[in-house]
């Protein structure tokens, strides 16, 4: 019998072949700082597609050139842009993997010379005072959220994640300790939710395959969100139309985090089973049993691996020899 990790998954007319997913990590290797790919990227990507990964999500991608974390992060702001991006969705397809890009905005967060934006002029410990965003700035947010959906779509991504996790613009707005607004887009949970609703219904307008939302489901700080109040949000997400949530934790403010293998599983297990929602699982999530464990226990949907992916693009093969499941490899590889 095939092990759990390795059955196919569905969402909307996208088939992943299993539920490994390589989990969004910025590479900070854009060409010339114009948001552009490169060949790292290329070789990056591709190889894990090689590799065996169900579906490979590429790095927080900005949205606007002041939503970059960096000057070295990937770009989707501008139409030139998207025929790289084509470029790297193509190479993924043909080498047998689905690929999603994550669209994200750094709020606070950005590391950069020109003015910054966050919900209020708060900034992240040791870093720039933001600009409090006015209703102008918020209008051109979202709307570079569904330009961003545009282009994804012209570049052929089969999922579209929006970042709404570890400190970003989007995070910032979630969460009572950088969102002191009193206006509608602050104050309680609605109005804290809003600006995430109104991007979420911009990317919908433009696109209409799978949808994922990155949540930092534990803030770690004692008067931010709950758990509680994520699985909340992550019913409002449903009711929009998100397809899954991705549960991810940290970065809203320095923390120390109690780091151990599977440490945030029990997040997407909480919100799949309380909000009646697809989850996937992320945090240290380095072996095979461990992760057909999770699927095969109904705690999450799909897996998603960050580091392990990086220190070996061919886990999956090394997953499979380990669950007793025979994996299809590339011809060119058949001999070994």
């Amino acid at each position: 019998m095939s092990a759990k990790l390795f059955s196919p998954w569905t969402v909307k007319q996208v088939t992943l072949k299993n539920r490994i997913v390589m989990s969004p990590m910025c590479m900070y290797s854009s060409s010339n700082q114009d948001g552009k790919i490169a060949d790292w990227h290329r070789v990056h990507y591709a190889s894990r597609a090689v590799g065996g990964v169900g579906l490979i999500i590429v790095e927080a991608t900005a949205v606007a050139p002041e939503g970059r974390i960096s000057y070295d992060d990937l770009g989707i702001w501008s139409d030139e842009h998207i025929a790289g991006l084509k470029e790297l969705a193509d190479l993924v397809h043909q080498n047998g993997a689905k690929i999603g890009i994550q669209l994200a905005h750094a709020g606070r967060k950005a590391v950069l010379d020109e003015t910054i934006v966050a919900p209020s002029a708060i900034p992240f410990p040791d870093m720039k005072v933001p600009k409090a965003a006015d209703a102008g700035d918020i209008r051109r947010i979202v709307e570079g959220f569904r330009e961003g959906a545009r282009r994804a779509k012209e570049a052929g991504f089969d999922v579209i994640e929006i970042h709404g996790a570890h400190g970003y613009l989007i995070h910032e707005f979630l969460s009572p300790v950088s969102n002191h607004r009193e206006d509608e887009y602050g104050g309680d949970a609605n109005g804290r939710y809003r600006l995430l609703g109104e991007v979420i219904d911009a990317v919908k307008s433009v696109w209409d395959g799978p949808l994922f939302v990155r949540v930092s489901a534990n803030e770690y700080a004692p008067e931010g969100n709950s758990l509680d109040q994520y699985i909340d949000y992550a019913r409002r997400m449903k009711e929009q139309g998100v397809d899954l949530i991705d549960c991810s934790s940290g970065g809203l403010v320095p923390a120390p985090i109690d780091v151990f293998p599977g440490y945030q599983v029990n997040l997407a297990d909480q919100i799949r089973a309380q909000a009646g929602v697809a989850t996937g699982a992320v945090g240290l999530i380095n072996s095979p049993l461990q992760a057909e464990e999770i699927i095969g226990n109904g705690r999450a949907d799909l897996v998603f691996l960050g580091r392990e992916l990086l220190r070996n693009p061919y886990w999956p093969y090394e997953a499979a020899k380990e669950l007793r499941t025979t994996l299809e490899r590339p011809v060119q590889y058949q001999r070994a």
